[in-house]
């Protein structure tokens, strides 16, 4: 299996790397996981990794930066390649972002990235949250229980979410999107990375997820 950690100028790309080596071996499974920016190594992998942090129009003006990336993502996903994105990675997903400037997103999951709303608490939220979801979960949080903790850094968040795309929320200050997918698309908000014991289980699932191709 190659998976593409996809190199933009944005996120924690070797501790996402050596998290989805480290799940590899406990899942058992043969992994070749490259750090890239080459969109024919992207188009080609069987599964793509976006890791992403910092502001959303920085991090859509990486990607744009790059000669053919953006299409190679696409393409990979739209011929059904599972895809993960992490922190801004899965921001990314949304239509637009609104840090900045409104820049727009790859338009995978309804709604938009808006300053996140959490009155008296801190902001960046930073650190341990719980995830809420329904039983039975998706295949992606198989093996976890509602309350389990993962770990966030960010001062956005997804608004007008489509409720069939989200898979998991936490709480700060209100509802936070924490987990959404459409079809072979899914995302984070929080860092799988730096999850530990949670972070890996979604790793694990990741590699073994066996989604229907986005329409």
């Amino acid at each position: 299996m190659n998976v593409a950690v996809i190199d933009y100028g944005s996120g924690n790309l070797a501790s996402a790397a050596r998290a989805l080596a480290v799940a590899a071996e406990r899942e058992g499974m043969a992994a070749d996981v490259q750090i890239t920016a080459d969109p024919a190594r992207v188009a080609s992998a069987d599964r793509i990794v976006l890791p992403g942090q910092g502001a959303f129009a920085d991090c859509a003006a990486g990607l744009a930066a790059i000669t053919g990336l953006r299409a190679a993502i696409i393409a990979a996903t739209e011929r059904g390649a599972p895809f993960l994105g992490i922190c801004v990675g899965m921001q990314l997903m949304a239509e637009r972002g609104l840090e900045h400037s409104v820049t727009p997103g790859f338009g995978w999951i309804a709604g938009e990235i808006a300053p996140l709303s959490a009155p008296g608490l801190r902001l960046p939220q930073m650190g341990w949250n719980g995830l809420a979801f329904v039983q039975p979960a998706h295949p992606l949080l198989a093996g976890l229980a509602p309350g389990d903790h993962a770990y966030f850094v960010h001062s956005y968040a997804l608004t007008g979410a489509r409720r069939d795309q989200v898979l998991a929320t936490t709480d700060y200050g209100g509802e936070v999107i924490a987990m959404v997918a459409a079809g072979n698309r899914a995302g984070t908000q929080f860092h799988v990375e730096k999850s530990q014991e949670v972070g890996l289980r979604i790793l694990g699932n990741f590699l073994r997820w066996q989604p229907p191709r986005q329409p």
